[in-house]
């Protein structure tokens, strides 16, 4: 982490899981705070992080929580804006001020996306590109350009919106998980933008799975999400069409199936409006985007979630961490858009 703060009104979440290394390496670029929130990795990434960069305040989680562990980390910070990175990413110097700048200057806006540049080359990631080319109408005095979905590594969030919509959850937890956050938000009157002059450096690491793994761990949460938001008819749309479309995908609904009753209890449909404003840029059943790195799932841990649904409880600090553990309960893009056997899981890394 470095020692200088580009703008006190941002911290920087980071969720991670057994990827020490580019951990370490991309934990020195942070020009901000940093609240690391460590998936039950089993490498030593925690201590690691804890002995190279003591001013990092460190979560340990005794279970993989997926993508909710940004929520966890979301929770803990003080400031009114929080940028999202995972550990083989980082904001550009300036970046994250501009992000600030332009949520404190439109109130109604919830969350940026910054451009990503895909390693050394520095690439624009295509789902930016898609993004810039968004067709929704802008909104008067609205900075960038207005989208309905993001890229999680690459958004900064109002941080009270945020939370007001349960930020990521435990259901769908990761790959995917911005569909339904993206929806919540556009439903509560928040503005989402995508910003061009904003800029976030992914260099994607080498621990990844297959892109059978991603395709069908993308299929679960894209079917899960419709089933929390989207109308009946889209969610059997969404699943037969998945199930169509390939073993990967078939294999994602099945996963999806054993985790139906959870979304279930949270459904709550979107607003029709805000499905129609959204159909334009929506992906085929709610895929996420493929991007340049796709050779599998990105950081915050690539292995299978566990499979308890509860809130996580604090229950000890020591050394300055704070460990967290969950309590089992019985029976988890085009980024446009917001954008699953007896049930062995996919690979849900985070």
């Amino acid at each position: 982490m470095s020692t200088a703060v580009e703008d006190p009104r941002v911290t920087v979440v980071v969720a991670s899981r057994d990827r020490r290394e580019e951990l370490l390496a991309s934990l020195a670029r942070h020009r901000a705070p940093v609240i690391y929130v460590d998936n039950a990795s089993t490498d030593g990434s925690a201590d690691a992080v804890r002995e190279a960069h003591p001013r990092v305040e460190i979560v340990r989680l005794r279970r993989n929580a997926g993508a909710f562990a940004r929520t966890i980390g979301v929770r803990r910070a003080r400031t009114p804006f929080v940028a999202f990175a995972d550990d083989d990413s980082w904001w550009a110097p300036g970046s994250l001020a501009a992000g600030a700048d332009a949520l404190a200057g439109y109130p109604h806006l919830g969350l940026v996306n910054a451009r990503i540049l895909v390693g050394p080359q520095e690439r624009t990631d295509p789902v930016c590109e898609l993004m810039a080319r968004s067709p929704l109408p802008a909104a008067p005095g609205l900075p960038g350009v207005p989208i309905l979905g993001f890229v999680a590594c690459a958004a900064m969030v109002r941080r009270e919106a945020f939370l007001a919509v349960g930020g990521f959850d435990p259901v769908v937890r990761f790959p995917g998980e911005e569909e339904r956050v993206a929806l919540d938000l556009t439903a509560a009157g928040w503005a989402l933008s995508y910003l061009d002059d904003v800029v976030v450096h992914h260099h994607p690491s080498p621990v990844r799975h297959s892109p059978d793994d991603r395709t069908r761990a993308i299929t679960r949460s894209a079917v899960l999400t419709a089933a929390m938001r989207l109308p009946w008819r889209d969610v059997v749309g969404r699943a037969r069409e998945a199930w169509q479309a390939g073993r990967p995908h078939r294999a994602g609904v099945r996963d999806a199936l054993g985790d139906l009753p959870a979304a279930v209890r949270t459904r709550r449909p979107a607003p029709p409006q805000r499905l129609a404003a959204a159909a334009p840029q929506r992906a085929p059943h709610g895929h996420a985007r493929e991007r340049l790195d796709h050779v599998g799932p990105r950081a915050r841990g690539d292995r299978p979630v566990e499979r308890h649904r509860a809130e996580p409880v604090l229950d000890e600090r020591h050394h300055g961490d704070t460990s967290v553990s969950r309590t089992p309960r019985s029976r988890r893009r085009r980024a446009c858009c917001g954008a699953g056997r007896r049930h062995r899981r996919a690979p849900s890394p985070r």
